[in-house]
C-alpha cells in the first residue's frame, strides 16, 4: 500500500474519530448544565489543549455558549466538528476505491447535511440538533466501516488511527475532570457530586455500563478503573491501546516486518492490561494518564515515520 493511502485511511479514522468525541463531550455537558451548578465550560476546551485559543473567542458572559461555538463551528479551530468532519471527507474522498459505498455515502452525507445548516442563519442553528447529527451520523459510518470493510491493511490503518484518538480523548477526559473533581488526585475529597461524576461517564457513553459492571453508587475509584483498565469497555484506555496492538500486529504479518512503532504498541498495552488501579493511585493517576499520553503521542510519530513517510 502506498504511504499516502495508508495516511489518508489513518487521519481518516482520527478525524471521524475525534468530531465524534467532540460532540459526545458537548452534549454531556450541555446536559450537565440543566442539572448542577453551572461551570461546566470550565476544564472542557483544557481537554483539548486549547484554553488559549477559547480565551480569544469567549464572548463575556457566555461561556458555555462560546466554547460550544468554538468546538462546533469553528472553521479556524482544526479540532472543532466541522472542520474534523471537513477533513476525513477530504482523506475519504482521495480513497474512495478502498471504501464502500456505504462508508462513503454515510460519510459525505454528513459533510453535505453540515453544509447546508451552516449555511443557513447562524442566529437560529439549533445546535443541539447538530450535535446529535454528528454522534449519529458518526456512528453509522464506523458502523457501516464494521460490517461492510474488506479486513486488509486499509482497515488497519482506518482503525490504527480511530483507536489511538479515542484512547487520547478518553485519557484526557479522565485526567482533567478527575482534577476538577478531587483536587490534588484524592479520590476520597468529600462532597461527592453525583451528576458530575455521572457526566464523566456520560462523555463516553459508560453511565449504564457502570451500573451494569459494578451494581453500586458512583465512586471515583472504580469510575476511573472503568474508563482506564476495563478491556470490555469499547472506550476504555486498555480496549483503545489493545485494538491499537492488534491491527500493528495483523499489519507486521501482512507486511513480515516489525519495527519501532510495534514495541511500542505492545509495550502501551501490556501496561495497561497488567495496571491495577490501587497501583495507579499510589503513583498518582495524573502523573500515571500523563506517561500514557505522551507515549501514545510518541507512538504516533513511529507509526508516521514507519509507515506514513512523516
Amino acid at each position: 500500500m502506498l504511504s499516502s493511502t495508508a495516511k489518508n485511511l489513518y487521519w481518516m479514522g482520527r478525524y471521524l474519530q475525534r468530531a465524534k468525541s467532540t460532540a459526545r463531550l458537548i452534549e454531556a455537558t450541555q446536559r450537565m448544565a440543566l442539572q448542577s451548578r453551572g461551570e461546566e465550560a470550565a476544564g472542557i476546551a483544557a481537554i483539548f489543549g486549547m484554553e488559549d485559543e477559547f480565551r480569544q473567542v469567549q464572548q463575556q458572559g457566555h461561556r458555555l455558549a462560546s466554547l460550544i461555538d468554538f468546538l462546533v463551528l469553528d472553521e479556524n479551530n482544526p479540532s472543532s466538528i466541522v472542520s474534523s468532519v471537513g477533513a476525513a471527507r477530504s482523506n475519504a474522498r482521495e480513497e474512495r476505491n478502498n471504501l464502500t459505498i456505504d462508508v462513503w455515502e454515510s460519510l459525505n452525507g454528513l459533510w453535505l447535511e453540515l453544509g447546508a445548516r451552516l449555511r443557513g442563519d447562524r442566529a437560529v442553528l439549533d445546535r443541539g440538533a447538530l450535535i446529535e447529527l454528528v454522534m449519529k451520523q458518526s456512528v453509522m459510518i464506523f458502523g457501516a466501516a464494521q460490517v461492510t470493510l474488506l479486513r486488509d491493511e486499509a482497515y488497519n490503518f482506518l482503525q490504527l488511527g480511530a483507536f489511538l484518538e479515542r484512547g487520547d480523548n478518553t485519557a484526557r477526559i479522565l485526567d482533567v475532570k478527575f482534577q476538577l473533581l478531587c483536587p490534588g488526585g484524592d479520590p476520597n475529597t468529600s462532597g461527592l457530586d453525583y451528576f458530575a461524576w455521572a457526566e464523566m461517564l456520560a462523555c463516553i457513553g459508560a453511565v449504564r455500563t457502570y451500573r451494569r459492571i459494578y451494581r453500586s453508587a458512583l465512586d471515583p475509584v472504580k469510575v476511573a478503573e472503568l474508563m482506564m483498565l476495563r478491556r470490555d469497555v469499547p472506550r476504555s484506555v486498555h480496549h483503545c491501546l489493545w485494538m491499537v496492538d492488534l491491527n500493528m500486529r495483523e499489519l507486521a504479518e501482512t507486511y513480515g516486518a516489525r519495527g519501532e512503532a510495534d514495541r511500542l504498541a505492545g509495550e502501551l498495552h501490556a501496561r495497561l492490561r497488567y495496571a491495577r488501579v490501587e497501583q495507579i493511585f499510589q503513583i498518582g493517576l495524573h502523573k500515571f494518564l500523563g506517561g500514557v499520553r505522551e507515549d501514545i503521542a510518541t507512538l504516533s510519530d513511529e507509526i508516521g515515520r514507519q509507515f506514513l513517510l512523516d
